[in-house]
């Protein structure tokens, strides 16, 4: 089983939303020595939470600052854009880092109907099309002629190169299910956008429908976790806290940044919502590292997936460098020699 990162350049209270995004890139260094598999960064916009609005630059800059371990996008939210500019993008991006580069697709806006129609004007067409747009871009990509009769089939999706990014179906219902089994792609499922609603229907969905393609035979299907480790159970809750805190204002639709724990603690709550937090600490993969580790193991093998991505949010930048160090000794990763 590959271990893997997704970080979100989630937003601290306190710090200005830049500091999200260089902690982004110092994080991914640390994790490429560390001996993670993969590291990836997600898309959405307006969102005062997440701030991560541009992958494809942010997958440039940790593409140059690192040596091994594999960069890219979950995901690119494909409506927004016209399939040839993210081929060009990901073919620049792959000539930056060949053979390091992973495409991650959502069909999801990333954003609110709003945003999403400043973004394109043609967003609410777009999704409808996303099947079609989902092969020219694996075309382009891969340098590959489109369909017989397709009015853009002489135009090509620059630099070409040996190598290409690989391409990777995300989502957190059936769809992308359904579109990854149909592509012949690896899928992953973002288990802890749902608390993992969905996600062994959807598992089970990508493999019983699966159609081998040139480049992936079998079927090599993922999810993504929240988790975080710390060297005791009480530290970790601590830093939990502040997730915690954030999603008792998501349950009211309300995005706010990362407060730090000592402010999610002091704060008065009622019956309601300290059941809620009572809920969120008992489920979540929050704990020590062997805890934590020997819980994402056990769901893997219920789910018998290939690779797990781990995404953590803490207020304090070091008590996420902690997590991922923990549980990297507790997988066994190799660890690689910094540049």
């Amino acid at each position: 089983m590959k271990i893997s990162i997704l970080d979100q350049s989630v937003a601290a209270a306190g710090r200005p939303q830049g500091q999200a995004i260089r902690d982004t890139l110092a994080l991914a260094q640390m994790c490429d020595r560390l001996g993670y598999h993969r590291f990836w960064v997600s898309e959405h916009h307006s969102h005062p939470t997440i701030v991560g609005s541009a992958p494809e630059i942010l997958i440039a800059a940790i593409a140059t600052h690192t040596t091994g371990i594999r960069v890219g996008s979950a995901g690119v939210m494909l409506p927004h854009y016209a399939p040839l500019k993210v081929a060009e993008q990901f073919r620049v991006l792959d000539a930056l880092a060949p053979g390091r580069i992973d495409l991650g697709l959502g069909r999801a806006p990333g954003s609110d109907g709003r945003t999403a129609f400043a973004l394109n004007p043609l967003a609410n067409e777009r999704p409808a099309q996303f099947p079609n747009d989902v092969a020219d871009l694996m075309a382009w990509v891969h340098g590959e002629p489109l369909a017989e009769g397709h009015p853009f089939r002489v135009v090509e999706a620059m630099p070409k190169g040996d190598t290409a990014p690989e391409i990777w179906m995300l989502g957190s219902s059936s769809y992308g299910a359904q579109v990854g089994a149909h592509f012949g792609l690896p899928y992953s499922f973002a288990w802890f956008f749902t608390d993992g609603r969905g996600g062994p229907e959807a598992l089970d969905l990508y493999r019983t429908h699966y159609k081998p393609s040139a480049r992936h035979p079998k079927p090599n299907a993922g999810i993504c976790v929240w988790a975080l480790a710390a060297e005791t159970e009480e530290e970790a809750q601590y830093h939990f806290s502040s997730r915690a805190h954030w999603q008792l204002y998501r349950d009211r639709g309300v995005y706010l940044p990362l407060d730090p724990p000592e402010h999610a603690l002091g704060q008065e709550y009622g019956p309601a919502e300290t059941a809620r937090i009572e809920e969120l600490r008992r489920t979540a993969l929050v704990g020590t590292a062997p805890d934590v580790a020997a819980r994402i193991r056990e769901l893997a093998d219920r789910l018998a997936i290939d690779e797990v991505a781990i995404v953590t949010w803490a207020h304090d930048e070091r008590a996420r460098h902690t997590s991922y160090t923990l549980l990297a000794r507790e997988f066994g990763l190799a660890p690689r020699q910094a540049a």
